[in-house]
């Protein structure tokens, strides 16, 4: 068997493909690698497309939840994640969830579809590490995570508080 390499693209069909293209541009940083009346590409980085939107003037959105609950982008760094926190809070775009699940801390949004979007950094320097904290009592007892005060937690990497202790889940310090 032979995996694939990487996860390439989500397309999401729209009724207001200039509202959804604007907002993704925003959020991810994004450049229109190509665009027709029908369909827009967007990329931020060596793939050709990471979002594609597709124009459906019968698309409605659906009175129930979706199957797919959001997708995530993982940022480099903490400090990157809270400087976009901060640059989406400049145009009114506003987390609905900020958490560190101990994996990842995670800070969740919804596009003007309603989409889930998770703008995440990796807690763990090494994959290992990471499987070592999904194996412990901890992760166990609570696999959901630890809602985190955005601000708060900017206030504290500007201060210089090490980003290794930024990133431990609060309910972990202490144990």
């Amino acid at each position: 068997m032979s995996p694939p390499q990487k996860f390439a693209h989500v397309v999401y069909r729209t009724d207001d493909p200039a509202r959804l293209r604007d907002w993704y541009l925003t959020v991810l940083e994004a450049r229109v690698a190509f665009e027709n009346s029908f369909i827009c590409f967007l990329t931020y980085d060596e793939e050709h497309h990471r979002v594609a939107i597709v124009a459906d003037p019968k698309f409605t959105r659906p009175a129930r939840p979706r199957a797919v609950d959001h997708v995530a982008f993982t940022y480099s760094d903490l400090r990157s994640l809270v400087d976009t926190h901060s640059r989406l809070r400049e145009h009114s775009i506003e987390p609905y969830w900020t958490v560190n699940h101990g994996p990842t801390t995670s800070f969740y949004y919804r596009d003007p579809d309603g989409n889930g979007v998770e703008l995440q950094v990796d807690n763990y320097e090494t994959v290992d590490e990471l499987h070592e904290f999904f194996r412990s009592a901890h992760f166990a007892d609570n696999p959901i995570g630890i809602d985190v005060d955005v601000d708060e937690l900017r206030a504290r990497l500007d201060a210089g508080e090490p980003v290794a202790s930024l990133l431990l889940r609060a309910d972990l310090a202490t144990s």
